[in-house]
This record gives structure tokens, sequence and C-alpha cells, in this order.
């Protein structure tokens, strides 16, 4: 598995029922009276955005917070304290979100970002969500890892390879790269999942997971 400096590829990988790990995901969480904050974090390409999807379904009672959403012509990192105002600070106290950040309001975009009250668990996807800032607000967590190579070519599949968005991923990786290093989410995440792999599972029932992540070492 191909990474970036500084990400070892986490070891004792094994196949997992998803509901086992929604299981174990869940006791690690206390959420007693409001909601269970669950992050998925990972690269971009990694398949965030289908874990969560995959996640919400086995809770009913569940919802989903993209973080792009609240980044979305703000900045590529720098969004936790809008994130923990006006997202996560609410859910603590069991109330509902509505929250038009200002490049919304900026830019005509329509709608809102909505949780509503009395959900289960509330989980929040994407790169840069495990963070120590907003460890505080987290119940538990999961890091997605997966190689490089294939990573790239579902990004490129999904936005294309022009010129402009070549410029954009180079930006992103301007950030992206440091802010992983100094964070480290990989270490912090209660599972770490893997986003690419090559065992046989049934992708509708089970995952593949590394069980031993607080053993990983850094190159």
């Amino acid at each position: 598995m191909r990474l970036h400096r500084g990400e070892a590829e986490a070891p004792g990988w094994r196949v997992e029922r998803l509901s086992e790990v929604v299981r174990r995901l869940r006791a690690a969480a206390p959420g007693a009276g409001r909601p269970q904050v669950i992050a998925i974090d990972g690269r971009g390409g990694a398949g965030k955005s289908t874990l969560a999807e995959r996640l919400r379904a086995m809770v009913p009672a569940s919802g989903v917070v993209h973080t792009d959403d609240i980044a979305w012509h703000h900045a590529y990192f720098d969004w936790a304290d809008l994130l923990a105002e006006h997202v996560l600070r609410p859910l603590h106290r069991g109330e509902a979100v509505e929250f038009r950040p200002r490049a919304w309001i900026e830019r005509d975009r329509p709608g809102a970002i909505r949780v509503p009250a009395g959900l289960d668990v509330v989980w929040v996807e994407g790169t840069g969500i495990i963070r120590e800032a907003l460890a505080p607000w987290l119940d538990a967590s999961v890091w997605i890892q997966g190689d490089l190579d294939e990573q790239n070519r579902r990004l490129v599949a999904r936005d294309g390879n022009s010129a402009a968005q070549r410029e954009h991923v180079a930006a992103w990786l301007a950030e992206e790269l440091p802010f992983m290093l100094r964070e480290q989410p990989w270490h912090r995440a209660t599972i770490v999942v893997a986003g690419t792999s090559g065992l046989r599972h049934d992708p509708e029932a089970e995952i593949v997971i590394s069980d031993r992540h607080n053993h990983f070492s850094v190159d």
C-alpha cells in the first residue's frame, strides 16, 4: 500500500461485520442525553462519504454532516471553530442544527446544514475532522487508510483531470501534507478501516479493519 511520508500501513488487517464495527464505535461513545458524534476521516478519495452512508444506514436514527459543506469557499482545513460552534456545540446540547455558513450567504448557495434533534448518532465525515482541537467534541472516530494510487484514480474519475483540477489538488496537498503529519489522525482513531484492500469480503455487510492501529510505526 503506497502512503504519504509519515503514515505507515496499519497492521493486522482482517474482515469484520459492519454491524460489529458500529457496535464497537457506539460502545466507545458516551453520548448520554444527546446524539453520539462519530468522526470519519481519510485522505481525498479514501471513501469517506461512501462509508458514512453505509454507517448511517446501519443506524436508522442517524444523520451525516460533511465537513466539505463547512469548508466550502472558506478554507481547506481552517474550519474547526466554525464546525465546533455551529454544529458540534448544538449537538452536545441535544439541539437541532441549522447553519448557513457566511460563504453560503455571500454566494447565494441555497439550503443549510441541517441535523434534526433526537438522533442517536451523527456521523461527521471529512478530511481533517480527527484533530486535537476537535477531540473534546468527538465520541469515537474512524480513519480510512488506502493506497494513494487507487485514491488518486477515484478522484480523477470523480472530479476529472483538467489543468484547473490539477492546480486545485496541488494547492490542497500543500496544506494537507503538513496538517496530517502534525495531527496524525491514524493514531487518534478508534478504528482504522481499509479503504482499499485485497482481502475478499462482502462489501454490503463486511469491512476490512485493523485492530492493532495503535502499534503504527512512523517512517
